[in-house]
């Protein structure tokens, strides 16, 4: 059977925030097929053994489990080169990010007018329930990767996006890239769009994040984006003749 969408959550710790956030996905997406890939990313807590259990009440779940801990971009990828879906939905496992924003977001990109190179949606936080500290990092960092890039999002580091797994799968790879895909979409000649989406308090844990440590990665992530930027040509499409 052919599927609406894939949707990948990647997941570190997160052993209590799954059961409820897999619940909301499956009364967002009632009546819509689809599946649920949640991509244990060596968690040292019980998220695998209650993913496991889990299985038996949610049909479209599936579980991957990394072997050692590669970050939050490897843990989307994988869950991406699993999927069957030509569509994939991300969203953060910390149940942070709304499932029922999915609907429209998937409506959205799929449209019967929607460009013909559409091939990402992406979520756009509004009413933000994160620390002051946080929002004004956050403000900074994407007013900073905005005017470097040139990509003309507001806010990459919204987990809940909609894409299309074709055109992920032709982007270059690299730790983080999560945070670049609309630059890297432009890249590739493909067309983004954007939609306000909620944003909730963090379920149960502790984030993974600092705003010292995201600060110490983007310095080498721009220069890596905008190198790749830099020595990109594309041809406008091709043709069999």
């Amino acid at each position: 059977m052919s599927l609406d969408v894939s949707v990948v959550l990647p997941a570190y710790n997160e052993s209590g925030n799954l059961r409820p956030l897999i619940e909301e996905i499956a009364t967002a997406l009632d009546g819509r097929a689809y599946e649920v890939l949640v991509v244990d990313d060596g968690s040292t807590d019980d998220t695998r053994a209650r993913l496991l259990a889990m299985k038996a009440d949610f049909p479209a779940l599936r579980v991957l489990a990394h072997r050692a801990n590669a970050g939050q971009s490897r843990a989307v990828r994988t869950g991406i080169l699993a999927a069957t879906g030509d569509i994939i939905a991300t969203l953060d496992s910390d149940g942070q990010n709304d499932p029922a924003d999915l609907p429209g977001m998937l409506d959205q990109l799929t449209r019967s007018d929607a460009p013909d190179n559409l091939s990402m949606v992406g979520g756009r936080r509004v009413k933000r329930k994160d620390t002051a500290a946080k929002r004004m990092a956050s403000r900074v960092g994407n007013g900073v990767r905005k005017r470097l890039l040139h990509d003309e999002a507001d806010d990459t580091g919204c987990g809940i996006k909609v894409f299309r797994r074709e055109a992920f799968l032709r982007l270059p790879y690299f730790d983080h890239i999560h945070r670049y895909l609309p630059a890297l979409m432009l890249r590739e000649g493909y067309a983004c769009e954007y939609r306000d989406v909620n944003h909730r308090e963090r379920g149960e844990g502790e984030s993974k994040y600092t705003n010292l440590g995201r600060l110490k990665v983007s310095i080498n992530d721009l220069r890596g984006v905008r190198w790749l930027l830099s020595r990109a040509r594309n041809p406008g499409g091709w043709d069999e003749i």
